[in-house]
């Protein structure tokens, strides 16, 4: 699995120089169409044809990075997947009941977190020691949560709540809960 940090990495450079693209046309255009004379600015066939070159650029760009999100295929192919570990986790009244004071999973590991609200809709996340976000879900109550995911650093990871949940909800933090170690268990 890529690490997200990779991931996003890359697809700010894309997107931007993208959006920047985008920009710089429309802003040439502008200028052209709004010069006063009697020719035509720009010609209506450059300009559809680029256009549809930035629609199928940026599909393309959609397409080609699908396969770097990290979840994507765990996702598909979860049905054939058996967990490692799994982490039985409660919310309610604005705290996690994790199972463990410490939870314990090695690199490579395939680990749930099978997460149950019992009152409000909160949210699960996974955060690593810079406060950077590894993975994310939203807990809804009555509805089944769970969250498969593999780690292939070693680290010591942080729980939070990633949605609002009332005012109570800032505190919803388990600092250093999550250790993944480079060695099974």
């Amino acid at each position: 699995m890529i690490d997200s940090k990779l991931v996003l990495y890359g697809q700010t450079i894309i997107y931007t120089c993208y959006a920047i693209v985008i920009m710089v046309v429309m802003i040439w255009f502008g200028i052209k169409i709004s010069r006063q004379g009697k020719t035509m600015p720009v010609k209506p066939a450059f300009f559809y044809t680029f256009v549809g070159f930035l629609a199928v650029l940026g599909v393309s760009l959609h397409i080609i990075t699908y396969n770097t999100i990290p979840w994507a295929s765990t996702d598909l192919n979860r049905s054939a997947i058996t967990p490692d570990k799994v982490f039985s986790i409660t919310v309610a009244d604005h705290q996690f009941s994790l199972p463990e004071e410490k939870m314990i999973v090695a690199c490579n590991d395939k680990v749930l977190f099978d997460v149950k609200s019992e009152d409000l809709t909160y949210g699960f996340g996974i955060f690593r020691s810079d406060n950077s976000m590894v993975c994310q879900m939203q807990v809804v109550p009555g509805h089944r949560n769970d969250l498969l995911w593999e780690f292939e650093e070693p680290g010591i990871y942080s729980i939070r709540s990633t949605e609002y949940s009332g005012p109570a909800g800032y505190a919803m933090i388990e600092k250093d809960v999550l250790v993944v170690t480079d060695k099974q268990q």
